[in-house]
């Protein structure tokens, strides 16, 4: 694949503009300057410089973030900062054959919600991912306002009416390992589902994290606004069948 073409894929800028990066000496390879936009290279496992930024090539993008409080997980945000500003601007204009450039959001965390959020620009994987029949396991980390007891979380594992479907929702697990923390899991995604649950029974949410979707856990060394690419074998890893209970 030529140059030009291998940064247009990975999002930095139209064809013509890549073409530029390349003729006025801004990418390197190996450590050396190459001003060839046409120059035939293989772009699997390709790792170049632009303007000094390190870029490992990738034919899709898959990430986790750590998302901070006061962001949202919108392109266009109404009050707080977005989450997509935390990302590289190659992430944010890939080219897509979709309507919308870059990676996306597999579903949405609160603004105060903090926690594990995976992005990625394949449509598939975002559909395989936040499609509720495919039961994905997320697990969320609870600051109750109130004590936990035993009844309630019999309630929530019974399931609980929310007011917007007579049809009752229960967590798949709920254990408690402090007064007023609770470790939630869910295979579905209402909107404000922990809050809602937790307001059944009431309790009421004062923090909430994700810590885990499927079987990958929020590293402890990824500290909050930070990203990182996902593993090939983390992918494979979500894409696994999720496997049926009792």
């Amino acid at each position: 694949m030529h140059l030009q073409d291998i940064l247009y894929t990975q999002g930095f800028g139209t064809r013509r503009v890549c073409a530029g990066l390349v003729q006025q000496g801004h990418v390197s390879i190996g450590g050396a300057v190459v001003t060839d936009p046409f120059a035939d290279l293989d772009p699997e496992g390709l790792l170049f410089t632009v303007q000094g930024t390190e870029w490992a090539c990738h034919e899709k993008a898959y990430l986790m973030l750590h998302k901070p409080a006061g962001t949202e997980c919108s392109q266009k945000p109404s009050t707080y900062p977005s989450i997509y500003t935390l990302l590289p601007s190659p992430l944010r204009l890939r080219p897509n054959k979709g309507a919308v450039q870059g990676v996306q959001a597999i579903g949405r965390l609160d603004q105060d919600t903090t926690g594990l959020l995976l992005l990625t620009d394949d449509g598939q994987f975002i559909h395989k991912m936040g499609s509720p029949k495919h039961h994905v396991p997320k697990v969320y980390e609870v600051t109750a306002k109130h004590p936990i007891d035993e009844a309630q979380i019999a309630k929530l594992l019974a399931g609980v009416v929310l007011d917007d479907d007579p049809k009752p929702v229960r967590a798949a697990a709920c254990e408690s390992d402090s007064p007023l923390h609770l470790r939630l899991t869910l295979t579905e995604g209402k909107y404000h589902q922990v809050k809602r649950m937790l307001a059944a029974v009431g309790n009421r949410v004062e923090g909430l994290h994700r810590s885990r979707i499927g079987g990958l856990a929020l590293p402890d060394d990824l500290a909050p606004g930070q990203w990182r690419w996902l593993t090939a074998e983390q992918v494979a890893q979500l894409r696994a069948p999720v496997p049926k209970a009792g």
